[in-house]
């Protein structure tokens, strides 16, 4: 078992044997100049000797432990549980109680004086500051006298700091009580008094530890709270607070704690905003002044290089205490611009000089990012707030906003939003360069935000201000951007590492690009340009890949794919329903659909050539579909007399669906092979899943004329049921037929089955219509020669499918040419032999025997010459 290294002294005395355990004993005083006198629990330096001199007067050091047989594990597990908690007890426990014993014991005797009436409140109040600074001195003294931790685990049970913390509690109270309760002490007084013992407390925790640091910030951030005054005074408490918090950054600075300097920040930014919230009259000098020391003192006492070494600021992620003072002054800079009170008094403008001071003092200090986070969130909720709910829908929501926006919207927040537009774009993008290299998270951070502020501040300034059906004093701007975007992209993109990566700066930066483009149409043309133009943007991208394999590019094209599925599912008519001209084929929904499927096809073909993955997988999904679309919605047009949005879909108009949806499948097949894709190939099989979808629920069920007694035309053959039935039974046969070496046999079977029934339809439904006319409806009944012709019918059907399905190969086909006799053999005996009189039922059987017999005989024969050449 591996023995706890010896301390310095028993170093030393090593040699001396038993000797050694006298020289690790603490002597009273000559064995404290060997420690620093300063040591506390917040030093490894201090504690590292103490932890490895710990053990027991039982247990010898030096030579005599290598001569000791190593203890069983067994046992040493029990000891040294048992030594835990002893030393809990004995080294943390009673510490802690005690201190807090010595701080209740200050003022249950102050209590006891005063119920007694021994002594009056003067000396009780003297007794209370005596024992206040006796304590302190106490802790001073050890401290001095060189007390240090004594064993592992007991850094929290420093008794300098514990009865410091005491002695700093008694003195709190004495001073409030002789100002809140006796009156002794005037207000500027208590509250000079308070604040000095708060800062004393926060200064002698360098020696003490961070637990006395928490309790002195406590102090000093409640004094103002505790001291009352007639006249308050902004400029006292706010010059008090930067007192505060920068000696608290700075000894946390010194100690590297991070709770505490976060705590300090939280606590001044509290206040700032309960003055703003609660006060009568708001003093605007105090607060930007408060707002601006806090930033400068986490610029240059917190984050600054002079106290310690300092921290790198190439290095990446961020400090975490720049949380507080990014969010409240973030939040003092969004209540000076939107609050109705400040914003008529032109205080929004102060707001941007904070949201400005925000943005400096995160370029300055890298790691500050936080708040560049809080600066744009910030500038964003003010510029959205501005939006009137009207002109976006929401005052018909129950959504709970109100005629009137959320922000003042005028000629300053105008000109404001320009200027802070401007500096994010500049601060943006050259801080994303400067960082591209070396920090690609910060890098992408600072070009996000360069792009979402300018593009959240221009839509809402043109919502606002602008006219949102055109508006070509909007759409050059946007149209800048796009240039702004994509030139600050490249430029970022010179200065990463290998260059030209492409990397998330740079994505950010033309993604902006994109979303201004997006937005540049919208402002400058009408619904029907602004849907064409969007999908034949989409090329831009694609051809972009050509010099610059980023990432990003092939994802902006997906983009304007999905902006336009956005646009045809909220108006499907592409130029609203009123403006759609009824003229078939022709009309704003072909270059609507039409357009976009050819940019997206386009475009899948070239990012194939070029960057390749899942955005020309995602842009051959979304040619395909417009393909359909185009087709579907200019059949819809067509039949319904030049409107797309009302009228129950009728067979017709499915069956042209149904086969608009099988010669999908197959182009998709056929470019598939040309260019292999998985889109291409799960595609061709979802397109051909959904026309037997298609068939078996609306040509079998919904829409059967058979059921429906819809018209099925007058003309013999070219009619309904050639369009509903036979040429959809053509077109997936001949679809089977191309795929049975090319896609899953479950799928080519799948497709031949429905061929198969489609055709049994058709003929049988022909029948029907041969004996009952145009309709042919169930309820009109059945004659004896037309149910003796169904036989007769199903049984020449069968032998056909059996015919075709022994030269074809299929299976599929010789099953269900023996399900389909199988039905007829069923028909003539239950249902001909008993509804069919004279030679009609005679025939019946004779021709099913007939049938039965030449299909046994074509077996055997199939049978023997399989079986003779098996033979050879």
């Amino acid at each position: 078992m591996p023995q706890p290294a010896p301390r310095t002294g028993e170093a030393a005395g090593g040699a001396a044997g038993s000797e050694a355990p006298a020289a690790a004993a603490p002597p009273t005083g000559e064995a404290a100049p060997q420690a620093t006198a300063a040591a506390t629990p917040d030093e490894p330096k201090a504690e590292a000797p103490a932890q490895a001199g710990e053990g027991t007067p039982s247990e010898p050091a030096g030579e005599g432990q290598l001569t000791q047989p190593a203890a069983p594990a067994e046992a040493a597990v029990p000891a040294r549980a048992a030594r835990d908690v002893e030393t809990a007890l004995g080294t943390r426990w009673a510490v802690w109680v005690g201190g807090i014993a010595l701080a209740l014991g200050g003022l249950f005797l102050i209590r006891y004086t005063i119920e007694a009436g021994i002594f009056g409140p003067g000396v009780r109040l003297t007794m209370a500051g005596v024992l206040g600074l006796v304590l302190l001195a106490g802790a001073e003294f050890i401290r001095r006298t060189g007390f240090r931790v004594p064993v592992q685990g007991a850094a929290g049970a420093y008794i300098p700091a514990i009865l410091t913390g005491a002695g700093a509690f008694i003195l709190f109270g004495t001073v409030y009580a002789a100002y809140g309760i006796y009156g002794f002490i005037g207000p500027a007084l208590a509250f000079t008094l308070l604040g000095a013992i708060g800062v004393a407390t926060i200064a002698v925790s360098l020696v003490h530890g961070l637990a006395l640091a928490g309790i002195g910030l406590v102090g000093a951030m409640v004094t103002p709270a505790l001291v009352a005054s007639e006249a308050p005074n902004p400029w006292a408490l706010f010059v008090y607070l930067a007192i505060v918090l920068a000696a608290t950054a700075a000894i946390a600075r010194i100690r590297d704690w991070k709770a505490l300097v976060a705590a300090a920040f939280a606590g001044t930014g509290t206040w700032t905003i309960v003055y703003m919230t609660n006060a009568l009259e708001v003093n605007l000098s105090t607060v930007l002044f408060i707002s601006l020391a806090s930033l400068a003192v986490l610029a240059f006492v917190w984050l600054a290089d002079f106290l310690t070494a300092g921290r790198d600021d190439a290095e990446p992620g961020f400090d975490w205490p720049s949380i507080a003072p990014g969010f409240f002054v973030a939040l003092t800079a969004l209540g000076l611009s939107v609050d109705p009170v400040f914003a008529k008094a032109g205080y929004a403008s102060h707001g941007a000089v904070l949201l400005a001071a925000l943005l400096a003092v995160a370029l300055y200090r890298p790691r500050a990012l936080p708040l560049l986070f809080a600066a744009g969130l910030a500038t964003a909720l003010i510029y959205l707030g501005i939006i009137p709910p009207a002109t976006i829908g929401a005052d018909a929501l129950d959504v709970g906003l109100g005629a009137e926006p959320l922000a003042a919207s005028d000629t300053l927040t105008f000109r404001l939003g320009i200027a802070l537009a401007l500096v994010f774009v500049a601060a943006g993008f050259w801080a994303a360069r400067r960082f591209a290299a070396a920090a690609p998270i910060r890098a992408a951070s600072w070009a996000a935000w360069g792009v979402i502020v300018p593009l959240v501040v221009l839509t809402a300034l043109w919502l606002t201000f602008g006219d949102i059906d055109r508006d070509f004093g909007y759409a050059l701007p946007a149209l800048l951007l796009v240039v702004v975007f994509a030139a600050g992209g490249e430029w970022i993109a010179r200065a990463e590492e290998p260059p030209l990566r492409g990397g998330p700066a740079v994505s950010f930066a033309l993604g902006g690009g994109g979303v201004a483009g997006l937005l540049m149409l919208h402002m400058a043309f009408g619904s029907g340009w602004t849907t064409v133009l969007l999908g034949a943007a989409a090329v831009v991208p694609a051809l972009a890949t050509r010099w610059r394999s980023f990432p990003v590019l092939g994802w902006i094209a997906v983009g304007a794919a999905v902006a336009v599925l956005g646009r045809v599912a909220f108006d499907p008519t592409i130029v609203d329903a009123a403006a759609l001209s009824t003229t078939p084929v022709f009309n704003w929904l072909l270059p609507g659909y039409g357009v976009p499927a050819l940019a997206f096809g386009f475009a899948a073909w070239q990012l194939a050539r070029t960057t390749n993955g899942r955005p020309r997988l995602a842009m051959e999904a979304a040619a395909a579909l417009f393909g359909l679309l185009t087709i579907a919605m200019l059949v819809r047009h067509a039949m319904h007399g030049g409107v797309i949005d009302t009228g129950p879909v009728t067979l017709a108009e499915q069956a042209i669906y149904t086969l608009i949806a099988l010669g999908a499948g197959a182009i998709l097949v056929v470019i598939d092979l040309r260019s292999p894709s998985p889109v291409l190939r799960y595609g061709s099989m979802a397109a051909g899943v959904l026309s037997v979808a298609f068939i078996l629920i609306r040509h079998f069920l919904v829409l059967n004329p058979l059921l429906t007694d819809e018209s099925t035309g007058a003309v013999p053959f070219f009619n309904l049921l050639l369009l509903a039935y036979l040429l959809p039974a053509v077109a997936a046969g001949a679809l089977a037929l191309y795929v049975r070496e090319r896609r899953p046999r479950w799928y080519a079977a799948m497709l031949a089955l429905v061929a198969s029934l489609l055709a049994f339809a058709y003929a049988t439904l022909s029948v029907r219509r041969l004996f009952k006319g145009e309709f042919i409806g169930l309820w009109s009944g059945l004659g004896q020669l037309e149910t003796y012709t169904y036989s007769a019918l199903w049984l020449v059907i069968g032998v056909a499918l059996l015919t075709a399905g022994v030269w074809l190969r299929s299976q599929v086909l010789r099953i269900a040419s023996a399900v389909l006799i199988a039905v007829a053999v069923l028909k003539v005996f239950l249902f001909d032999m008993s509804e069919l009189e004279g030679v009609l039922r005679a025939l019946s059987f004779i021709g099913l025997g007939a049938v039965l017999i030449g299909i046994g005989l074509f077996y055997q024969r199939l049978l023997t010459r399989a079986a003779r050449l098996g033979a050879e």
